[in-house]
């Protein structure tokens, strides 16, 4: 930037804004500088720098040394740290040097208002050197014949400095080139060096601050070498089947040093090294045969070699080479138990024994089979029974006793020892005490108390609790003298069974067992509750426990909660044992919410939520309720019903109106002036076989009665005005037509209107038949189209009638009348054949004026016997609808004397098989 004279400029450099003139000759000089130029420093020391301007820019620039600022990294050095010399001339002082950064520069207000950068420069912190400590140095061997040496040190603080390192070596006489480590501070390889020489040895450190050296090592090189490891190791077993050899080569020579050695050895698949004595192996040597190991068994072999007086240091361990020793005799019997099943007869048992295969280092070599002798204790004439097994299992059919099972391993070599097992009657003997659990170290470890009787060895049964397969056992054996075992293979938050026996020398003590868990987590779900009764104020709660595969622990305790909709929520603690719980004291008619929650010591797990409702009314309430409304309701129905028995009269003329009775009508009590004369007794007497003549039937059109003489129309006007008279008399009888229509009467008026319908009132007519010739008339009933109930009179004519009918021939004039009912129910009321007898004038109104009267299609008359069958009335006169005609037919029948006619105008058909009124 130009400023306001034309030769003085500003640029920025290296961060800092440098403010320079132009002086004579066309120089740039700088208007002032700081020294020190670039100090370095020791971190936490005292700094003071000096910044000083040219008087050149004084008298151009009108700067003083008074408007000099200080900046570290552009921040403002404190005014208190200032001070200013002269008028060109400005310090600062700085009391710690570890607060201190780079760039440090001089600032000048310029006119009092711009700031311009003078001069600046960087500060360097650091420490000095301090002397390096822990010195030594080591002699590799590369090769058969090449050694190479190398040195390490402590470099000791950092600094914060260029700080340089070098490792310094002479002899006595001779001093050699240093050797300078390369991107390390620590170590460097000498390659040119000296045995049986003593050689001084020693490092450098140098930086701005300063310069340190550490303490001088004297060493000869043949002391400080470590050897390459033997080559070419092999191993080879021996004659003993305990014994493996081992051969090697030395790559140093016994001129330069003379070696011992170091050999180590395991079994395969094991982590765990065994040595040799360092006494058998510490003279020269390319050999050595290993002793006292397992027969049968492969092993591990590595060896490293040092100097023998053990001066200088241990080779590598050389490449790990393999051996297997040879067979031997086991060397012991494999650990025998057996399982008792008494499930299919208490009196002979399935006993299934088992073992456990030998280990490696027991069986010596391959187990071709097991020999098993079982021996009846309690019966010793019973021969002993020996089988070869070649599984680890064998079951057994024995009877109930006392049994000795011996077992022996045998392999290419040799048997076992005997392993016995003693199979008592009953486990008789003490059990342990206090057994119990704990884990310990990822193991479950089982302890008891030993009874007081001593104990041969005890055998521990355990297995996986499952709720979905059987129990498989797993056993081990322990020895007398033992009150605790670790169990292995145990799976956390799992469920064990475990059992142990005691084993006498004379017999076995009964187990004792407990169950056990390794590890506890909270179950894997929650109950699932339900409710099995629920009533007006208390709730019955049912659930299932939970399997043990889902427990994942002891449950301690159930946790019930429920609550309203809108209340606060209830808590109730239930013992682990129980699968039900009553809820009390709960509120009618409403709904609850509840869950349940499971809790073992490591947690808890908290059910599905399930709703149900309280009834409304508790229990008896609805019996109390309903009971007495049912028997208010009884008795109301029995007083009732006492009522209408005491009212029956009023009811039964409300409900059944009171039918007029025919025989007090009037007409019932009509009768011509003739005194009786005649009392018919029988139906043979009424109607006496050929009391009918020849009867001619005239068929007379309704339209067509001009064509007849007054006197022949004669009997009509007699039968109209009798109808008249009998009107007087009727108790209002009906007419009725053809197919039970409404009948009609016979009128005065030559239209033929139609009377009234009175079929609906008139219940029962009483017919009065008109005397023949001063004889008494026999008074009978028909019956009307009514639905009401036939009186007695009507139902037994024959007794109004005075014969005495037999029940027979009464049913029989009923069935033959509704027979013809049925038979001409379609048929035309004219089409049908009607018989009258021959008689006076006087007789022939009597009859017209008893149709006109009964106007009754219902059968009438009294009952005759069969030798009458073929006497049949016909001509009837009978009122049917208008426009219909009467045919007349003649019927040639045997007359009856006049004296044998019955005396009666009723119309009447005789009938094969008996007769039917019309």
């Amino acid at each position: 930037c130009i400023s306001n004279t034309d030769w003085e400029c500003c640029v920025v450099f290296n961060k800092c804004k440098i403010c320079f003139f132009l002086a004579s000759g066309g120089l740039v000089q700088s208007c002032g500088h700081i020294i020190p130029e670039s100090p370095v420093l020791a971190l936490g020391s005292n700094f003071t720098a000096l910044c000083i301007l040219n008087e050149s820019c004084l008298d151009f620039g009108n700067i003083y040394a008074s408007q000099i600022i200080w900046k570290i990294k552009n921040r403002v050095v404190p005014k208190e740290q200032y001070h200013e010399i002269n008028r060109t001339v400005s310090s600062v002082t700085f009391n710690d040097t570890s607060s201190l950064a780079t760039p440090l520069t001089c600032n000048i207000l310029a006119d009092g208002q711009i700031e311009q950068n003078i001069y600046g420069i960087t500060v360097t912190v650091g420490l000095a050197p301090e002397k390096p400590k822990n010195l030594s140095c080591i002699v590799h061997q590369v090769s058969r014949f090449t050694y190479v040496m190398t040195c390490t040190w402590n470099p000791g603080r950092h600094t914060f400095l260029d700080t340089q390192f070098r490792l310094r070596y002479s002899w006595p006489e001779e001093i050699f080139p240093d050797c300078i480590p390369k991107d390390v501070n620590n170590s460097c390889t000498i390659t040119d060096i000296q045995f049986f020489v003593n050689t001084e040895i020693w490092v450098e450190a140098t930086n701005a601050l300063g310069k340190a050296e550490s303490d001088p090592l004297v060493v000869d090189p043949i002391d400080i070498v470590k050897p390459l490891s033997p080559q070419n190791v092999s191993v080879s077993s021996g004659v003993l089947p305990t014994v493996l050899k081992l051969s090697w080569e030395n790559w140093i020579s016994d001129a330069v040093m003379t070696l011992k050695f170091n050999i180590r050895y395991r079994i395969v698949g094991d982590t765990n090294w065994m040595e040799v004595p360092s006494e058998d192996t510490a003279s020269p040597r390319t050999s050595f045969s290993v002793q006292g190991l397992r027969p049968y068994t492969e092993y591990v072999f590595s060896i490293r070699c040092m100097k023998e007086d053990g001066v200088g240091y241990w080779s590598d361990w050389s490449e790990e080479k393999t051996g297997i020793t040879t067979e031997d005799e086991p060397s012991k019997g494999p650990p025998i138990w057996r399982i008792i099943d008494k499930s299919h007869s208490p009196a002979s048992w399935t006993v299934h024994l088992i073992w456990k295969a030998l280990k490696p280092f027991e069986a010596n070599g391959v187990i071709l089979q097991y020999e098993v002798t079982v021996r009846d204790k309690s019966s010793l004439s019973t021969p002993v029974k020996k089988y070869n097994v070649t599984s680890t299992n064998h079951t057994l059919q024995l009877p109930e006793g006392t049994y000795e099972v011996t077992l022996i391993a045998r392999n290419s070599v040799g048997a076992s020892p005997p392993s016995v097992l003693l199979i008592p009657a009953s486990n008789s003997k003490a059990p342990v005490k206090n057994l119990r659990t704990l884990p310990k170290h990822d193991k479950l470890w089982v302890g008891w108390t030993a009874p007081n009787s001593y104990v041969l060895k005890y055998v521990i049964e355990w297995c996986l609790v499952s709720s979905s397969s059987d129990c498989i056992i797993e056993w081990q054996i322990a020895l007398g003298d033992v009150q605790g075992v670790e169990l292995k293979g145990i799976k956390p938050f799992k469920c064990y069974l475990i059992t142990v026996y005691p084993l006498y020398a004379d017999g076995q003590g009964s187990g004792q067992s407990v169950k056990a868990y390794l590890k506890q987590d909270r179950p894997s779900k929650g109950p699932t509750v339900q409710t099995k009764k629920v009533g007006k104020a208390e709730a019955v709660l049912t659930w299932n426990h939970l399997t043990v595969e889902e427990q994942n622990g002891f449950i301690r305790n159930y946790t019930i909660l429920y609550k309203t909709i809108d209340g606060n929520e209830t808590v109730v603690t239930v013992d682990p044992s129980k699968t039900e719980y009553t809820l009390s004291s709960l509120t009618s008619d409403t709904l609850y919410t509840v869950r349940m929650m499971a809790s073992t010591d490591n947690g808890s797990r908290t059910g599905p939520d399930f709703t149900f409702t309280t009834q409304k009314f508790g229990k008896g309430e609805i019996e109390a309720i309903v009971v007495p409304v049912c028997l208010a309701f009884l008795l109301i129905v029995l007083l009732g019903v006492l009522f209408c028995f005491n009212k029956r009269d009023l009811i039964k003329k409300h409900i059944w109106p009171i039918v007029p009775d025919p025989s007090k009508s009037n007409i019932a009590q009509w009768s011509p002036q003739v005194p009786a004369k005649h009392n018919f007794n029988s139906k043979d007497q009424m109607y006496p076989e050929g009391s009918f003549t020849d009867v001619s039937v005239v068929e007379i059109e309704a339209d067509d009665k001009k064509s007849f003489s007054e006197q022949d129309l004669k009997p009509f006007d007699l039968l109209k005005k009798e109808k008249s008279t009998s009107e007087g008399h009727s108790s209002g009888i009906g007419g009725s037509s053809c197919m039970s229509s409404p009948r009609q009467s016979v009128s005065d008026s030559d239209e033929g209107e139609t009377t009234q319908n009175t079929s609906s009132t008139v219940q029962y007519s009483t017919v009065v038949l008109n005397g023949y010739r001063d004889q008494t008339p026999v008074q009978v009933f028909s019956r009307s189209e009514s639905t009401q109930p036939l009186l007695d009179s009507e139902e037994r004519p024959e007794d109004h009638a005075g014969a005495a009918d037999s029940p027979a021939q009464r049913q029989q004039y009923f069935r033959q009348n509704g027979g013809q009912d049925e038979i001409n129910t379609d048929r035309p009321c004219f089409e049908r054949t009607k018989q009258i007898t021959h008689a006076n004038e006087g007789d022939l109104v009597g009859f017209v004026q008893l149709q006109i009267s009964g106007q009754s299609s219902q059968p009438l008359g009294l009952g005759m016997e069969k030798n009458t069958q073929e006497a049949s009335l016909s001509n009837v006169l009978q009122t049917c609808t208008e426009g219909q005609t009467v045919r007349p037919e003649t019927v040639e029948e045997n007359p009856l004397s006049v004296d044998e006619m019955p005396k009666s105008y009723l119309p009447q058909t005789v009938r094969q098989g008996g007769y039917m009124p019309q």
